[in-house]
């Protein structure tokens, strides 16, 4: 034998006393990896011969196979992946059918999938399934019935509403106002105000609002009231000649105006109930700034706070954040602030 098939017989031998002592009382010595990988290292090289006259706690056979494995995982190993399994779905495809789903509520995986092939992106129908399902959607078509909110909403362009507030002066008169909320826009138009909503004057004011509507060049189809006695038909004739037709609400359901309450309850909040109105010319003031305030300034969550004659600005420069100087504006006394940049 030469001095290295010697050496490797001593050392193999020292390697399986080790074992042994690492597991004194155990009916069977068991090898850990990295023994195995020792040992098929160490004596794979040795000619058989010289294998079988050594005292082995495995046959040579065994040996020789663990040599074989190591050296397949050696030449494996670079051809693997770094995960195994299928690649990740790249974020902004998963966002994509997020946003797709969002603003479709009624498309499928499938018609998902059909929408991303037409943009140019190639991933597969089963991958669609998984990131809705992974997100808690449901991903068969008709996920949700079209409630009355989403309903209204993609109807905005053609609606408005009106409603009649009431309020008391310093003297006691009571005093009628008549307003009407743009849905789309938020736009709000105070008709007037008056002690006595005649007929005549509701009719008046009715065209008023054709007018104004004609003007501005406006699609409204339909407007929402409630079912008010102060409301004429003849003022319904005024408005369905100009193409707009009356939707009356139904019985005690505010809720099928709810846009139009909410303004009114805002008017109440921030003007009316701070404000002590001494007559009605005073009152038709008040309305008049507290209508430019909220078209002009005021934001509004339903138009990402926007105005409705004011588009959000741009969003300013880190130096100009660092040093601002913002005024104040009042109006009505201080009843109303806005803010604004200095010049």
């Amino acid at each position: 034998m030469s001095d290295r098939d010697k050496d490797a017989e001593i050392l193999a031998l020292r390697h399986q006393l080790t074992v042994l002592e690492r597991q004194v009382g155990a009916e069977r010595a068991k090898l850990a990896p990295e023994d195995r990988a020792f040992l098929a290292a160490l004596l794979a090289p040795l000619p058989r011969p010289v294998l079988r006259r050594l005292r082995l706690l495995v046959r040579p056979d065994t040996v020789l196979r663990w040599h074989r494995d190591l050296i397949k995982r050696h030449h494996a190993r670079p051809c693997r992946p770094k995960k195994p399994g299928r690649p990740p779905t790249v974020h902004s495809i998963r966002r994509l059918v997020l946003r797709l789903v969002r603003e479709n509520p009624s498309w499928g995986y499938r018609r998902v999938h059909g929408e991303l092939t037409t943009l140019g992106i190639k991933v597969a129908a089963s991958t669609v399934w998984e990131i809705l399902t992974s997100e808690g959607i449901d991903p068969a078509p008709d996920r949700a019935a079209t409630t009355w909110a989403d309903f209204l909403r993609s109807q905005a362009d053609a609606l408005m509403a009106c409603d009649f507030i009431e309020t008391v002066t310093l003297t006691g008169q009571r005093q009628y106002i008549l307003a009407v909320i743009e849905h789309v826009t938020r736009r709000i138009r105070i008709l007037g105000t008056t002690a006595h909503p005649t007929a005549a004057w509701v009719c008046q004011a009715a065209r008023n609002l054709a007018m104004d509507l004609t003007d501005a060049q406006a699609t409204h189809a339909y407007l929402v009231r409630d079912r008010d006695a102060k409301y004429p038909a003849l003022s319904d004739e005024i408005l369905c000649n100009a193409g707009i037709q009356v939707v009356r609400t139904g019985v005690r359901i505010p809720r099928m105006n709810a846009i139009m309450e909410r303004w009114v309850q805002t008017c109440r909040h921030e003007l009316l109930d701070r404000t002590l109105i001494w007559n009605e010319r005073h009152l038709r003031h008040a309305l008049h700034q507290f209508e430019l305030h909220y078209n002009t300034h005021r934001p509004h969550q339903a138009i990402d706070q926007a105005a409705p004659l004011r588009a959000v600005p741009a969003p300013l420069p880190h130096a100009q954040i660092t040093q601002l100087t913002v005024r104040r504006r009042d109006r009505l006394g201080g009843v109303l602030h806005e803010y604004q940049h200095a010049a």
